[in-house]
This record gives C-alpha cells, structure tokens and sequence, in this order.
C-alpha cells in the first residue's frame, strides 16, 4: 500500500473511532430560580443604592450592552460601564436613609439565559420631608450563564410612566 494511502486509512479509522464513538452528554445545567437571580440583584442594588456601583460592575459581562432614559444611546461594554459609573462615587445625596422595593420580579429563562423585569420604587428620606418615593423604574436584565456564573450581559432601565410632554411647535 503506498504512503498516502496508509496516511489515508489511518485518518479515516481516526474519524470513525472519534465520530462514531457515542460520547456522554453532560447533563444540561439547571435553570436559575427566581430566588437565585433576584438574590443577585438585590445584592447588587443593595450596594448601588448606596452609591456603590461595583456590585453591578461584579455582575456585568465583559461584553454587557446598557439602555438608560439618561443615555443617548446604548453603552457598549465593561469599560464603558466603568466610566459611566465612575462619577457616581463622589456623589452627596440630598437624603438620608436610601431604600428601595422591586415589585414583581418575574423570570424568564431560556438554557443559558434568563431574563429577569421587576418594577423598582426608590425612596429616601428628605430633611424636614420625611421619607418620599425618589424614582420609578421598570427594569429588563438578561443574565447568561457564563463560565459557570450568571452574568448581566444587557440591561435596560426605564423611567415608569413618565410625564411625557409634547414638543413645542
């Protein structure tokens, strides 16, 4: 048999062995709970509320995509994630005693995505005010199962009806 042809056989017994081998598939992975993800969330807006970004910053994805109705358009990715953020540190909030309520949480999950909408009510209590309602938000984050983690890899915050006005003619 000349060379090529045992080059050729060998890679074709190479391909039946490694092809026509049934291979154990692994188990697929369980879906997150609705407790598991929205334990991740509080925990990250727990610390955001408190003018701590970093408990998103942890959560996000290298590749993360952000909408806010204080944005002009998306942001693309960790790095701008960061910069956005960055200000917020050297913040001095006008009230104390900063809290918040997620309203129906509701989880959506797919393999290895999950989306997670909740409403978001943000209070703080305001000198010789008491405590008033600050912000309310619906609030859209896909997670993504990566590498073994949930990761926030979109994010979309929208004021909740909003006093819309129409423009001026």
């Amino acid at each position: 048999m000349a060379k090529n042809g045992v080059v050729s056989l060998c890679l074709w017994a190479l391909m039946a062995v490694s092809c026509g081998t049934p291979r154990a598939e692994e188990p697929a992975a369980a879906p997150p709970t609705l407790d598991e993800i929205v334990a991740l969330e509080r925990a990250a807006l727990d610390r955001w509320v408190r003018l701590d970004p970093q408990g998103y910053l942890d959560l996000d994805a290298p590749d993360i995509t952000y909408f806010d109705p204080q944005r002009e358009k998306r942001l693309d990715g960790i790095e701008a994630m960061k910069a956005m953020v960055a200000p917020i540190k050297d913040i001095k909030l006008p009230f104390t005693n900063p809290r918040y309520d997620m309203i129906g949480p509701h989880l959506q999950t797919h393999g290895d995505v999950a989306l997670l909408t909740f409403n978001l009510v943000s209070y703080g209590t305001f000198p010789g005010k008491g405590e008033i309602v600050v912000a309310r938000w619906n609030s859209s984050e896909v997670y993504a199962r990566l590498q073994g983690k949930w990761r926030i890899i979109h994010s979309h915050w929208s004021y909740t009806k909003p006093d819309l006005k129409p423009p001026a003619l």
